[in-house]
């Protein structure tokens, strides 16, 4: 079972940025596919970006050019660059993680983003 935490959530200005952090329990060098999803009060659960072996990375249209996926494979890290937050970013965010293309998902507890001024 993979352990993800994930953390850097917090309280943010409009237009401001935060960074998003996914440790994970076991070496995300080889890891088929890990997300980022988020879900605000009263929504279903929307995917935001995803990165995949190789370093292929995708993004929500919502997010797009605002928001930029990377990970450390030294430090079993995903990161999730969050630019020009806007209110409706604000939502709890969370990292899933993926060893193969029709393996298990794995979810971490989730970190809250609040933008307001």
């Amino acid at each position: 079972q993979v352990q993800l935490v994930e953390s850097g959530g917090g309280l943010v200005q409009p237009g401001g940025s935060l960074r998003l952090s996914c440790a994970a329990s076991e070496s995300i060098f080889s890891m088929y596919q890990m997300e980022w999803y988020r879900q605000a009060p009263g929504d279903q659960r929307e995917w935001v970006a995803r990165i995949r072996y190789g370093d292929s990375t995708a993004y929500a249209d919502s997010v797009k050019g605002r928001f930029a996926i990377s990970r450390d494979n030294a430090k079993n890290v995903v990161y999730l660059q969050m630019n020009s937050l806007k209110p409706d970013d604000t939502a709890v965010y969370y990292c899933k993680a993926r060893r193969t293309s029709r393996g298990t998902d794995y979810w971490g507890q989730g970190t809250q983003v609040t933008v307001s001024s």
